[in-house]
């Protein structure tokens, strides 16, 4: 701080989600998006401004306070679940069911056995097994159930499908799109896909040196183009990407 070479990783954000918005956001790498997740999370408190959440003033609320109304997925699949434990008791330490994972309810049991069957990847039959034996999509899919097993305030995406083959991706993006609609849940998903960022959600954030350089919803959401997003890049931060290929998924 203080240095010519100081960097400002968040500089200037001014963002308000609306209750059930389901928002994307892109933008090269650097660009502040996954240390806005961690703002908003609680990973590090920010030196100046202010978060709230529902109304209420979180801006130094401990992480595991907030952890109780805003869930995140990380990029990495082993993150986000308990590879000894065994599906069952992964899914009954983030529901908060009992206070021995040994004396899981009848009734929760069940509840997580439709929960898994949604996924349609047959773990509703391997529920006892040690989450370590799942592959990399499995193991996503079922922290996503994880997350909202308890719906949350919020739900932070933080590029959760980035490191899945794209048929497994493109089956944890589905299931993402059906959970986040079915629960009205409010979510924000980090994505390096422009043609993802404009498929999904209800409006679109483009982020450049810790700032938002562009907002779009509704309609103008909608006409998107990659080849238009690519140009409101250049335009909005005067200059062109470092990598086209890393923002177009390729």
């Amino acid at each position: 701080a203080g240095t010519a070479s100081a960097h400002h990783a968040l500089c200037g954000i001014d963002l308000t989600l609306q209750d059930g918005e389901f928002v994307t956001v892109i933008g090269s790498n650097g660009a502040g998006k996954s240390t806005l997740f961690g703002a908003v999370s609680g990973s590090f408190f920010v030196d100046r401004g202010r978060i709230a959440l529902d109304g209420e003033d979180i801006t130094y609320l401990p992480e595991h306070k907030r952890a109780k109304r805003i869930a995140r997925i990380f990029q990495d699949p082993m993150r986000g679940s308990a590879p000894g434990m065994s599906i069952e008791e992964n899914l009954a330490l983030a529901a908060g069911t009992g206070s021995w994972l040994s004396s899981i309810k009848r009734s929760d049991r069940q509840r997580f056995r439709e929960i898994l069957r949604e996924l349609d990847m047959g773990l509703e039959d391997r529920m006892t097994q040690p989450v370590g034996l799942l592959s990399g999509g499995q193991r996503q899919a079922l922290t996503l159930m994880m997350a909202t097993v308890n719906p949350p305030k919020l739900l932070l995406l933080d590029e959760h499908t980035a490191a899945l083959d794209p048929a497994t991706a493109e089956k944890v993006l589905d299931i993402t799109k059906k959970t986040v609609s079915e629960q009205g849940l409010t979510c924000m998903m980090v994505t390096h896909n422009m043609q993802s960022a404009i498929d999904l959600g209800d409006r679109l954030i483009m982020m450049n040196k810790g700032r938002i350089i562009f907002d779009a919803s509704g309609d103008e959401k909608r006409k998107l183009t990659v080849p238009a997003l690519m140009e409101l890049f250049r335009n909005a931060a005067g200059e062109s990407l470092a990598t086209d290929r890393i923002l177009l998924g390729e």
